[in-house]
């Protein structure tokens, strides 16, 4: 692989993740992260449907308390935005749209691996059983019946791990203004999904 410096990696990674389809990209610090307990306890009160479903999802992820310890070794991270239109995002379409958000953000973090980026990890939104693994009746990770039917893909929910992700999109310097569901009826408007590689 071609070698880089390190600001030239950066910007490559920041390139690759336009080139994939993210509307915008940007690099934040890990302190531009803020990881809050209360938003990690939403999965679980009033329950999410994907809850304890799914490796990528509480209570099988280390919550906020483990990506605070990440941040540690973290030396950066890409933030990527996807626009949407909120009469897709409320929509049965929602599903393909998270799957290409997973989709993206595995990708990127394959790219930062190649780069030397060796611990990274990617985080998306929307549980990887829901969006994955839904015709099947259980993930086989949990049930330690077998290995993750989707490694390539599929990625931890950024909610599990309490990230404020509109404070992190603020971060970046982008418009962190997200559609609420009243929104679904007007074609022009739009809304965005999100996700975050850490580089480590």
């Amino acid at each position: 692989m071609k070698s880089f410096s390190k600001d030239q990696k950066l910007k490559e990674l920041v390139r690759i993740a336009r080139e994939l389809g993210a509307a915008e990209a940007g690099i934040v610090s890990p302190n531009d992260i803020f990881v809050e307990d209360a938003l990690a306890d939403l999965c679980r009160k009033p329950r999410c449907p994907a809850f304890g479903l799914s490796a990528g999802c509480p209570p099988h992820v280390s919550g906020p308390a483990g990506f605070r310890e990440m941040k540690k070794r973290m030396r950066h991270a890409i933030v990527i935005k996807i626009d949407v239109p909120a009469s897709v995002l409320f929509s049965d379409q929602r599903i393909d749209i998270m799957r290409f958000l997973h989709e993206t953000a595995s990708e990127i973090e394959r790219s930062a691996v190649g780069m030397g980026y060796s611990e990274s990890r990617a985080f998306a939104g929307g549980s990887c059983k829901t969006l994955f693994c839904r015709d099947y009746a259980e993930c086989r990770v949990i049930s330690e019946r077998g290995a993750c039917r989707r490694p390539e893909s599929a990625r931890p929910s950024m909610s599990g791990f309490g990230i404020n992700v509109s404070k992190l999109l603020q971060a970046a310097g982008f418009n962190g203004e997200f559609q609420t569901e009243a929104a679904y009826d007007d074609e022009e408007s739009m809304s965005w999904v999100a996700g975050l590689i850490a580089l480590a």
